[in-house]
């Protein structure tokens, strides 16, 4: 842990910020491999700001940094993080390398292909024999990798017990292979609440063709970002009645700069692909939940004589909500990072998207007197105040 407290303790926190919390405090993590150490970040900042989380969802590295954090008391959960990291990001020698672009692209893309023949430790390894000449149907056919490992991380550093019967609720997602339904476990649903395990969360990291497909109860899952790489959807329609603040951490910037160069169009179309349109999708949510909030005002302000027609009150039905705010935390592509930065496992580059995250949400907070006065007033609103 040593590592990570020297990287974040310029920025570190002791106390929490004068900021009034609503009913739920929800933190969403998309999908994005080795860019999930952001997120560690951004949950390192909450921690030292004491703003406590009633919910966590994710999709693939983002359903395990879930489970580390879920799956532990608050004392413990850092340390957890920083242990799944390290691990990760312990398999090649750990360079101090110059600030010179050219050169930590060349790192980058070094330690990439280490990671594409060699795996991750306690992670994922290699199939040694080649799909093509492994038996059909077997896990070597149809994937690159074996995920075995993970299984065995998760196991030794997640209570399944407290993550499932804890006070946070959890939720991640997986897309069913055969239907190409999407599919959330979530421990708290009205309809179908799951005990999570460390398959659900396997599912919904298992990205073809790198990682084989999980079977849960008779079903094969792959990755939920195959279909949506955030959950911010699922959350906000099933959020309930209650107040919530949101921490939406993307690890993929929807917004970049004209390609210039092949590793560069790389780049931009995976964060494209992945991005999943955050903003589009946050703003689409939003507008509805404002319009929502102007046809209460306006039912409320119809004769006391209209109040009980029926058409009244199923349209008041139909448009009662509580006030959301949702934080954007978005990852910001290094300028010698390239199409590989989701596998690109190697300790600095760990370390600095930790730092990165955890400043981002040190800085948001530090800008958030508008987002205050939102959640005092009850308002609904969306802010990237680290843009």
């Amino acid at each position: 842990m040593a590592d990570i407290e020297a990287q974040t303790e310029r920025s570190k926190r002791s106390a929490g910020p004068a900021m009034p919390l609503p009913d739920q405090t929800v933190l969403l993590l998309q999908g994005g491999g080795a860019l999930g150490s952001f997120q560690a970040g951004v949950f390192q900042g909450l921690s030292e700001l004491s703003i406590p989380l009633t919910c966590v969802a994710g999709i693939s590295i983002g359903a395990v940094n879930a489970a580390l954090i879920a799956g532990n008391p608050p004392e413990k959960r850092l340390e957890a993080l920083t242990t799944f990291w390290n691990m990760v990001s312990g398999g090649m020698p750990n360079f101090v390398l110059p600030e010179d672009n050219r050169v930590r692209e060349g790192a980058h893309i070094a330690a990439a292909a280490t990671v594409a023949s060699f795996g991750v430790p306690g992670f994922f390894r290699p199939h040694w024999v080649p799909p093509g000449w492994s038996p059909a149907g077997s896990e070597a056919s149809i994937s690159y990798y074996d995920s075995a490992p993970l299984a065995e991380t998760l196991n030794k550093l997640v209570d399944w017990d407290l993550l499932n019967d804890g006070p946070m609720r959890v939720a991640v997602g997986a897309v069913d292979i055969e239907t190409g339904n999407f599919q959330y476990f979530d421990t708290r649903s009205d309809d179908d609440p799951v005990r999570i395990d460390a398959r659900h969360i396997m599912a919904s990291g298992a990205l073809p063709p790198g990682l084989p497909p999980v079977e849960i109860d008779g079903r094969h899952y792959w990755d939920g970002g195959l279909v949506s790489n955030t959950p911010l959807g699922y959350i906000l329609d099933t959020q309930g009645n209650e107040d919530t603040l949101i921490f939406q951490v993307d690890l993929f910037p929807a917004r970049g700069q004209l390609p210039r160069r092949m590793t560069d169009v790389w780049a931009r179309e995976k964060d494209i692909r992945f991005s999943s349109r955050t903003r589009a999708v946050t703003d689409q949510y939003l507008r509805l939940r404002q319009d929502h909030e102007a046809m209460r005002k306006l039912l409320d302000r119809l004769p006391e004589d209209m109040q009980d027609e029926p058409e009244v009150k199923a349209l008041r039905e139909r448009v009662a909500e509580s006030a959301v705010n949702v934080v954007q935390l978005v990852y910001r592509t290094r300028a010698w990072e390239t199409g590989a930065k989701d596998f690109e496992f190697s300790r600095s580059t760990m370390l600095d998207h930790w730092h990165q995250g955890h400043d981002a949400l040190c800085r948001s907070i530090d800008k958030g007197d508008i987002l205050a006065h939102n959640i005092a007033d009850g308002k609904t609103d969306a802010f990237d105040l680290v843009d």
